[in-house]
């Protein structure tokens, strides 16, 4: 991490490289994003969308190659490679600069070159983290109003000794060459080659050739979560792939829960849940990143470290969220979506019926005969969190709030019950190191192989991926059991033999939670079995669903056989790890098939 009072010289030094042909200190406030959204609209970088249906919205189409978070070309520059892991794109830190030093030599030629100060969290926060990224691309600026607190205030901190993440950023696409020569612009410039590049040592962050998401706001994934798992793994705490949220009761007592779910298995649905039970109430804390830390007592307490959403579009609708649609109304950036004939935007999902006359994300005319979907698959939408309906009163807060549970889940059509709960703390790393989804398309690899997914972070641990759940395992031992969050896993996505889903899902998994709650109160026992503690079926509350006892014993049975045949395959993805797999873990594993040899079955 650079130090005190030296982003002066640090930015110096990137103009320097990249040759910029202007330089802008970003200050957050609405006059300047309201001065770079009318600038891309004139540029025809953005279309601006009907001020009396989406006032001040914006719809940006990228280019076709740049879609999406690139994986593949996203590394971990540790100085060992042992220390990245298995799970990670490892290169070798002193060729990767000089890689880069190649690549964003010149690269903003002819383009400004923004210097954004931004914190992770709110600026009082003692669990706030602070960063500067430069970037070349206006539409990246835009998108880090939203989706962090960008402020000067950031460099009065720096300047006053606070640490900071130095982030670099060009689409690397020079609009004059290395002649002289102009060249012509594009409404997305990006560069075929890409490089999304951390180095954990020094805490740096180099992106180049990508406009999209989590490739350039370098806040999001790369922060938040690769540098960010590194720095907790430091200094005693966790960045975590995780929603937050705010249930209450109907006696009006207050739980708060974090959440790890792997894509596709409804993360964002969940952290603005519509509660379908009287009397409950959810609350929005964060759908996407908790950092998570002791506090003055001892119990863990979190914060969602961004400060807007940056959600998939394609299927989400006023009956998979309505939260998330109402959030949407105003002040958000479409990137990818579809236009309709009267400026507003529309993906699949959204209504049943898709609006005539569309323009797809292409910007080519489209119908419902069409080929090819109207929105991309990854289309987004950015908007500040301040707008969610359900957002909670103390979610800018700087103490955060107590977990109260962390829940586990994946896309799982057998094994995996409806909601399971821990032995202990060691168990619920167990079950998290242990979270995949069953593969359900061809492009995937084999239909029904699981896919692995620890945590949710599999493609943003900055760090090996064994030493991760030791971190975990030893933020349990130093912390009292009775202060420990509760874990449990859940899955609302198991089938019978008619490949129907056996639960609804949406806004009746408050029941689940409200056996969890139940749970946390001692209100309710629960039934050991060899994978954890489930409800007792007879005690859990399906009034009104209409489910019958069949349906209800399939959605907690656990299968012996089929459980002995996943600890196989969870022994073959442990030994990955090699010596860096914490010891609890083979012992975890050890303990569930020393269980299901005895045939502990759910009752």
């Amino acid at each position: 991490m650079p130090a005190q009072n030296s982003y002066l010289r640090w930015v110096s030094e990137i103009a320097t490289l990249t040759q910029p042909s202007e330089l802008v200190w970003c200050d957050g406030s609405d006059a300047e994003w309201n001065a770079l959204a009318s600038m891309m609209v004139e540029q025809g970088s953005l279309i601006r969308l009907n001020e009396a249906k989406r006032p001040n919205s914006f719809l940006a189409r990228s280019h076709p190659s740049d879609v999406a978070r690139v994986e593949d070309r996203t590394y971990i520059c540790s100085e060992r490679a042992e220390d990245a892991g298995p799970t990670n794109n490892w290169a070798n830190p002193s060729e990767m600069r000089r890689t880069l030093d190649e690549k964003f030599s010149g690269s903003m030629r002819g383009r400004v070159m923004y210097v954004v100060p931004f914190a992770m969290g709110p600026v009082d926060s003692p669990q706030a983290r602070f960063g500067i990224e430069i970037t070349d691309s206006p539409f990246v600026v835009l998108n880090m109003h939203l989706m962090n607190r960008v402020t000067r205030d950031v460099l009065s901190r720096i300047d006053d000794g606070a640490d900071w993440v130095p982030a670099v950023h060009s689409v690397g696409s020079p609009l004059i060459d290395s002649s002289g020569a102009t060249l012509a612009d594009t409404s997305w410039p990006c560069n075929d080659e890409k490089y999304i590049v951390h180095f954990p040592e020094t805490r740096e962050i180099w992106s180049f050739g990508s406009g999209y998401g989590g490739n350039a706001l370098l806040g999001k994934k790369c922060m938040s979560l690769r540098i960010g798992s590194v720095l907790g793994r430091d200094e005693g705490w966790l960045a975590e792939h995780m929603l937050l949220m705010k249930l209450t009761s109907p006696a009006g007592k207050n739980y708060h829960v974090a959440a790890a779910f792997p894509s596709a298995c409804g993360k964002t649905n969940l952290a603005m849940l519509r509660p379908t039970l009287p009397g409950w109430k959810v609350a929005t804390i964060g759908d996407d990143i908790a950092w998570i830390s002791k506090g003055p007592n001892g119990r863990l307490r979190a914060i969602n470290p961004e400060a807007g959403f940056f959600g998939v579009a394609p299927g989400t609708s006023l009956k998979t969220n309505a939260a998330a649609i109402e959030t949407m109304r105003a002040n958000t950036i479409f990137t990818n979506v579809a236009l309709t004939e009267d400026g507003d935007v529309w993906w699949e999902g959204l209504t049943n019926v898709p609006p005539a006359n569309l323009t797809d994300w292409r910007g080519e005319a489209w119908n419902a005969a069409s080929a090819t979907p109207a929105a991309h698959p990854n289309s987004r939408f950015t908007v500040s969190l301040a707008q969610c309906p359900t957002i909670d009163p103390d979610w800018n807060s700087p103490q955060g709030v107590e977990l109260d549970a962390i829940l586990f889940g994946g896309r799982r059509a057998t094994n995996v019950p409806l909601v399971v709960e821990s032995r202990d703390w060691n168990h619920g790393v167990f079950m998290g190191a242990t979270i995949s989804s069953e593969q359900t398309a061809a492009a995937e690899g084999e239909v029904g192989a699981l896919r692995r997914d620890p945590f949710a972070m599999l493609p943003f641990c900055g760090y090996n991926m064994g030493d991760y759940w030791q971190h975990w395992l030893a933020i349990g031992a130093s912390t009292a059991p009775e202060l420990l969050p509760r874990v449990f896993q859940v899955n609302w996505f198991r089938k019978g033999q008619d490949g129907k889903f056996l639960w609804p899902g949406f806004g009746e998994n408050t029941r689940v939670l409200e056996w969890i709650v139940a749970r946390l109160e001692g209100e309710v026992a629960s039934v050991d079995s060899a994978i954890g503690g489930l409800p007792m079926i007879s005690e859990f509350n399906v009034a009104g669903l209409g489910l019958s006892p069949e349906v209800m014993g399939q959605l907690f049975d656990v299968d012996l056989d089929r459980w002995l045949d996943e600890a196989e395959l969870t022994e073959e993805y442990f030994a990955r790890f090699g010596d860096h797999l914490p010891a609890e873990m083979s012992a975890q594993l050890d303990g569930l098939r020393m269980r299901l040899g005895r045939g502990e079955r759910a009752a």
